[in-house]
């Protein structure tokens, strides 16, 4: 196994970086530099951009219109993207519903989905999780009911990351209640603006919006919209899964983000501080063991070898960093991390105090999001189990 990179990879590297400098708008890259709030309008026109370059779907075979990376030429262009300050690419199109339409929906589906995708120009939201069945997918109980030619959905979905801004939601419902609970769910593409369709956002500790309830009331969806066969969604949704714990990791956020904490702990005076500085190092010493076996990864994915079983355990690693360095660095501002008054962080006041107040402000806000690292995309503590199953056997 060679983990280093070749003179090839070194100069697709410098390739990206050089693009990304040019056409990252800095003050973007500002407010991703200190964690402060992005709208719509950023994260979806730095998808446009990279769409226009045929970038947004990066891990994309050729043959889908993607530019036919391999895992190392991917890892880096994440990387780069990452160090530069660019808004996190949203998964839930290019890197979760893309990969499950071209392995199991109809050239149909795919002509017509994948090129919106691509452009950055649809917002696809993820419906998975719902009220009783979060870490126990199986459970879900929103049901679609086929009359004829469409399928009519109703229930609940909860957690919905930004699903205020979606275009399209990728669905799993229950199609049946015959046999165990994972073989009569299936898997819809939604169209959002659909009638019955409610989001209500949901106000987190940080005072974002950033999750939603979703509501479907008599929700009509065309049976053209199911991908694959009917009741057989649960085999779509691991190979979704698969990806999405891959992409948690995030390890290039967390050596973005480290440097970060640096900064701070320096502005504040605790550099010289043994007993911080230790943990820092520690933080950083896990930081480069997630990136080993990232790396161990993309060779075996290079090679040829399917790695996904491990993926519970880079989802581990990597939420659990990110809830880290967020703690690290609540602690490296003090009391300047603590207020979080959306109204006042607005209009800029935390400005006026020493310290750097108005870059610290979000600290509570970064230390309260992350809570759910741990939760989200399965829990660390079911992720455990799974791995103690495939993995240590």
């Amino acid at each position: 196994m060679d983990l280093s990179f070749t003179p090839e990879e070194q100069a697709f590297r410098a390739q990206v970086r050089d693009w990304v400098r040019e056409h990252l708008p800095a003050p973007l890259a500002h407010k991703v530099h200190h964690a402060l709030r992005l709208s719509r309008e950023d994260i979806q026109g730095w998808a446009k951009t990279l769409g226009q370059k045929g970038w947004l779907a990066y891990g994309w075979p050729q043959q889908f219109g993607g530019p036919g990376w391999n895992a190392v030429q991917k890892h880096l262009f994440e990387e780069e993207l990452a160090m530069a300050g660019a808004p996190r690419i949203m998964p839930f199109g290019p890197v979760m519903v893309a990969p499950v339409i071209m392995a199991f929906g109809t050239p149909e589906q795919q002509r017509r989905f994948l090129p919106g995708i691509a452009s950055g120009e649809v917002w696809w939201s993820q419906g998975y999780s719902e009220p009783g069945a979060g870490s126990d997918l199986a459970s879900l109980k929103t049901r679609a009911e086929r009359h004829g030619d469409h399928y009519l959905v109703n229930g609940q979905k909860t957690w919905t990351t930004l699903g205020q801004y979606g275009d399209w939601m990728f669905n799993l419902v229950r199609t049946s209640h015959q046999g165990k609970p994972q073989t009569g769910i299936s898997f819809l593409l939604l169209d959002m603006k659909s009638p019955g369709v409610t989001v209500r956002p949901i106000k987190l500790l940080d005072g974002e919006c950033e999750v939603n309830e979703v509501f479907f009331d008599n929700v009509k969806v065309p049976v053209e919209n199911l991908i694959g066969e009917e009741n057989q969604g649960w085999t779509y949704a691991k190979h979704l899964l698969s990806h999405e714990r891959t992409n948690i990791a995030d390890v290039n956020r967390a050596k973005r983000e480290l440097e970060r904490l640096k900064r701070i702990t320096q502005a504040e005076g605790l550099w010289d501080d043994l007993r911080f500085r230790d943990q820092i190092a520690l933080l950083e010493v896990d930081i480069v063991a997630l990136e080993m076996l990232v790396l161990r990864v993309l060779s075996l994915e290079k090679s040829g070898k399917n790695p996904l079983d491990i993926a519970g355990l880079l989802k581990i690693r990597g939420s659990e960093i990110q809830q880290r360095y967020s703690e690290l660095m609540m602690l490296a501002a003090g009391p300047f991390a603590l207020p979080f008054i959306e109204e006042a962080m607005q209009a800029g006041w935390q400005g006026d105090f020493p310290g750097g107040a108005a870059t610290h402000a979000t600290l509570a806000a970064s230390y309260f999001n992350m809570r759910k690292t741990t939760i989200y995309g399965g829990s660390n503590e079911v992720q455990r189990n799974i791995v103690a199953q495939t993995v240590l056997g």
